[in-house]
């Protein structure tokens, strides 16, 4: 006995395996001697495990999302004026962004999607907003995460994580703006115009006219954009100066709300794909609670939950809520969302592309 290993080594080490279901996927990834290809090698992430397969996962839930959008649906005269559920959808999607993104270059990716009408209902920050309307009007450029703020304060150049905006930038925004508040005020008075930020974020999408912008898109296609928070950013500064000079501008979130939660409440099932996290990713969660929750939801985000946050909070949390239904299978992918949203989109509304604008026409 003496040859042999300690017997509570052995049963420790070399324990038996039961049997694991035959239907469960095995890992694997992609072959480059196959040569590059990108459709195959963003397929193979389902299988390659950790956040590659969450995104395979994701991949899936978007096309459920889109292949349910593409039911027809008759109209059963249900729903509100003020927004009721999407005329012949299937599946009305909510897409929420954080402003960074529209910073970033993932704005022409969201810009593809308001100009093909593939999303319902987008839900953004005021920085989401106004940085898409500045864009039309100065660039915004690459620098690094690691330039000096104080040099960039003393140089007027904005940071962004790794992106530069030169306060020029947000003069020239304001040069743009003020006339249209000013036209705002004027026909809140002699035409008893009801503004709210949805309604405002229409209106400068219209004045923009410009095709590069997201919400000159959301404004030709007639989709809705809804920002309860828009006095956060460089619009609530042009709007506060704008007080001064001529008060009695009105924004009512009240209506927005309403008009939100009735894109919910009156739709034949739902889709969240939220970016990012905060006001966004609980606005549009919320809204789908008034329908006890969706039927389908992406989160893609770099959050945790070890602090409560709801910005760090995991699909499961909003299932306890009612905000995502109990039956549905969301997805959470752990990452930078200019990593993975283009290449989700390439995966999902770009490969059905053919399809979605037919349906749209």
């Amino acid at each position: 006995m003496a040859d042999l290993a300690p017997s509570v080594a052995r049963e420790a080490v070399l324990k038996e395996s039961s049997a694991l279901p035959e239907d469960m996927r095995r890992i694997r990834g992609y072959d480059f001697n196959q040569g590059v290809d990108q459709h195959a090698l963003l397929q193979s992430f389902l299988t390659t495990g950790f956040q590659a397969s969450s995104f395979g996962l994701a991949v899936q839930e978007v096309n459920n999302m889109i292949e349910k959008r593409l039911e027809p649906v008759e109209k059963e005269g249900e729903g509100p004026e003020e927004g009721g559920a999407c005329e012949g959808r299937g599946c009305t999607i909510f897409l929420g962004y954080t402003s960074n993104l529209i910073s970033s270059g993932v704005r022409e990716t969201i810009r593809y999607l308001a100009q093909h009408s593939m999303v319902d209902v987008i839900v953004t920050t005021a920085g989401g907003v106004e940085e898409d309307l500045i864009k039309c009007m100065a660039p915004t450029f690459l620098g690094d995460f690691s330039l000096p703020g104080k040099e960039l304060r003393q140089r007027g150049i904005n940071r962004i994580g790794n992106l530069l905006v030169p306060n020029d930038n947000y003069c020239k925004f304001e040069d743009w703006l003020m006339p249209i508040l000013d036209q705002m005020v004027d026909e809140q008075r002699t035409e008893g115009v009801h503004w709210t930020p949805s309604k405002m974020i229409h209106r400068l999408g219209k004045e923009i006219n410009n095709p590069e912008s997201v919400y000159y898109w959301a404004y030709k296609n007639d989709i809705p954009v809804f920002s309860p928070a828009l006095t956060d950013g460089s619009l609530g500064d042009m709007i506060y100066f704008h007080s001064y000079k001529k008060p009695g501008l009105v924004l009512d979130i009240v209506e927005d709300i309403r008009r939100l939660n009735s894109k919910a409440v009156f739709a034949k099932r739902t889709g969240m794909i939220i970016l990012g996290g905060g006001l966004v990713k609980h606005h549009i969660a919320n809204a789908n609670l008034m329908r006890n929750g969706a039927d389908y939801a992406v989160y893609v985000n770099t959050g945790q939950e070890f602090d409560g946050s709801d910005s760090g909070a995991r699909p499961d949390e909003a299932v306890s809520w009612g905000k995502i239904r109990m039956d549905a299978k969301p997805v959470k992918v752990y990452a930078d969302a200019t990593l993975v949203f283009p290449l989700l989109v390439a995966e999902t509304f770009a490969l059905h592309a053919d399809k979605l604008i037919t349906h749209k026409q």
